[in-house]
């Protein structure tokens, strides 16, 4: 049994630190403070190939491995969680294209994606369906050789930048159950009728926008159906989702890590009662607790990334990993602002902004409520096992 990373793995690790280092940490306040959009962080990781992490080597991607792609999100979110969320959703929505697309979708699309020359995300939730999926009311009916797309979704990161934004519709509103009418439709930018309403105020989740964006009877060519084949929108994006909440567990993994590396340094640092905090029994306490979350959360994450590697389906890894480290950002969190006092509570100390972000993983890609209850089915229908 191996927890190490390869050699090459620790290469490409040490080349994201730097990315954070040199291009992230220096601007993250201000940039999140005055509500700038990271373009120069975009184009720099565009020159790293980053936007073809899931895009398969065979159309000009990295075809990366999945405990690389977790190191990918867990070193962007250490230094600033929006920035990861810009990625994740464009690798969420290249990986449904790479294994599901048809071959004439995948050479229109994935060879500009992994260049980031395109961008793109995916368009799941809706102002009434967000956890209930089959609840959703866009709608997509035939009108010969189109689709006319019709609907509203929300929370849509990379809204104003996907060309082409995967929808998750209705082909068949009148479906039982309500999956088996559901599709996914590759909406171009620019096309008649598809609007960005407006970028929604978050508390956290700086850097990268949420939109709200509506489809006002769309035609959409009926060869952007993903995969040629009406009906399999909802098995699609449930296989992607497994990929996602990697991604959403390594994000909540670095803030983790990130909270936790702060809150060593200050202890180390701060002085009360003329003796640095850190020599505090109450302070060693948090400490203990906060690197004993970082690190099962980190192997939690490996795990779920190397069992994808060999070929598995992950709901159980993926919703363990996703469950258990986003809670752990949390609790890191608080445990790092009470350890700061009141420079915790300031932007100056970057801590506030890991308390802010850390919530939005325990909503992201599925609820942890949802995890729960995937975890569960999984174990009591024997796909699962634990020991």
């Amino acid at each position: 049994m191996d927890f190490e990373l390869s050699e090459e793995q620790k290469l490409f690790r040490d080349t994201l630190r730097d990315f954070a280092d040199r291009e992230i940490r220096p601007v993250v306040q201000e940039w999140e403070s005055a509500g700038r959009y990271p373009t120069e962080i975009v184009a720099t990781m565009r020159d790293l190939g980053l936007f073809g992490l899931t895009v398969p080597e065979q159309y000009g991607g990295l075809g990366i491995d999945m405990v690389s792609f977790a190191l990918v999100f867990e070193e962007i979110a250490k230094a600033w969680m929006g920035i990861a969320g810009i990625l994740g959703s464009h690798s969420l929505s290249c990986w449904l294209i790479a294994k599901h697309g048809t071959a004439e979708q995948k050479q229109r699309y994935l060879p500009d994606l992994a260049t980031g020359v395109r961008r793109t995300g995916i368009a799941l939730t809706e102002p009434d369906a967000g956890t209930d999926l089959q609840g959703i009311r866009t709608v997509a009916r035939r009108d010969g050789d189109h689709y006319i797309l019709t609907g509203r979704k929300t929370w849509i990161t990379n809204a104003r930048h996907a060309d082409p934004l995967p929808v998750l519709c209705k082909t068949d509103p009148t479906a039982d159950p309500a999956h088996r009418g559901m599709s996914v439709l590759l909406v171009e930018a620019g096309s008649p009728g598809f609007e960005v309403l407006r970028d929604l105020p978050k508390l956290g989740y700086k850097g990268t926008e949420s939109c709200e964006i509506i489809f006002d009877d769309v035609p959409v060519p009926a060869s952007q159906l993903l995969g040629g084949v009406e009906g399999r929108g909802m098995q699609q994006v449930l296989s992607g989702l497994e990929i996602g909440r990697i991604n959403v567990a390594a994000r909540a993994l670095g803030i983790a890590q990130a909270a936790y590396d702060a809150s060593l340094a200050y202890a180390g640092q701060r002085e009360a009662f003329g003796q640095p905090i850190g020599d505090f029994q109450a302070i060693q306490l948090k400490l203990a607790d906060m690197a004993m979350k970082v690190q099962s959360s980190r192997l939690l994450v490996q795990w779920a990334a190397s069992r994808a590697d060999a070929g598995h389906r992950v709901d159980l890894e993926a919703g363990m990993a996703k469950a258990h480290a986003s809670e752990a950002a949390v609790d890191c969190a608080l445990l790092a602002m009470q350890i700061h006092g009141g420079y915790g509570y300031s932007p100056e100390f970057g801590i506030e902004r890991l308390y802010r972000d850390a919530p939005l993983m325990m909503i992201g890609e599925g609820t942890n409520d949802i995890q729960r209850i995937v975890i569960a089915r999984a174990l009591l229908s024997g796909k699962g096992t634990i020991g």
